[in-house]
């Protein structure tokens, strides 16, 4: 199918108001480390009183930080976005940014207790499949990337605002974060968490993402290395 001249003239647009992207055949990916890009995640009051009644903390480490006077959110500015078809979203991804989630835990075979992590980094939103994914490593294990973490619902689709000659703006609003069976899985085995707990990770909505897009320049740029566990 031939793109009709609008949808070129947007495309253009976009790549030079948001930075020289790559075409493929999956669309057009686009840099923005350099732009006031950012998605927000903000726990809900539940999941954080579940975190907090089974001793789990969050830190938030490379490009991620958390949210000032906003318990339970963190800010994982964006680094790439990738355009589909019609100049819809296909997926944006946070690289660069972790939370890492830390807990006391009872080691199986001594009973003693131990200092167990998981890190999950290097954040991708998955349009097509409507999952958020995240490279996932616990601690002396190894990664495994880009792990299913979330299930999701866009509650507002990230719709891209274009005016001449070259503003960009975009906002969307996704909810309904519930783990998958493989972000289950890790969170039990990684964390160690009691057995009481377990049964209320199929049914915990983890909160919300908030994604904003502009061409507002953002100095410094935000490194777009992916981020490595230690």
């Amino acid at each position: 199918m031939i793109a009709s001249p609008r949808f070129r003239m947007t495309v253009a647009a976009l790549t030079l108001a948001l930075g020289a992207g790559a075409a493929s055949a999956a669309g057009l990916t686009l840099n923005v480390a350099n732009k006031q890009a950012n998605s927000v995640q903000t726990f809900s009051t539940f999941a954080q009183s579940q975190f907090r009644q089974v001793g789990v903390t969050f830190t938030a480490l490379g490009n991620a930080t958390a949210v000032a006077n906003v318990k339970g959110a963190y800010n994982l500015p964006i680094t790439t976005i990738t355009i589909g078809s019609n100049l819809k979203v296909a997926s944006g991804a946070a690289v660069g940014s972790a939370l890492q989630l830390d807990r006391i835990g009872e080691d199986e075979e001594t009973g003693e207790e131990v200092a167990v992590t998981l890190t999950l980094a290097n954040f991708k939103i998955d349009y097509t499949r409507n999952l958020v994914l995240a490279d996932a490593t616990p601690k002396g294990g190894t990664t495994i990337p880009q792990m299913p973490l979330y299930s999701f619902t866009v509650n507002e689709a990230l719709k891209l605002k274009y005016v001449f000659p070259l503003t960009i703006t975009g906002h969307e609003e996704l909810s309904k974060l519930f783990l998958t069976p493989e972000a289950k899985s890790l969170f039990i085995s990684a964390l160690k968490l009691p057995s009481f707990v377990i049964p209320l990770l199929d049914t915990t909505d983890f909160g919300t993402i908030v994604n904003d897009i502009s061409t507002k320049s953002r100095s410094p740029a935000v490194p777009t290395a992916p981020y490595v566990a230690n």
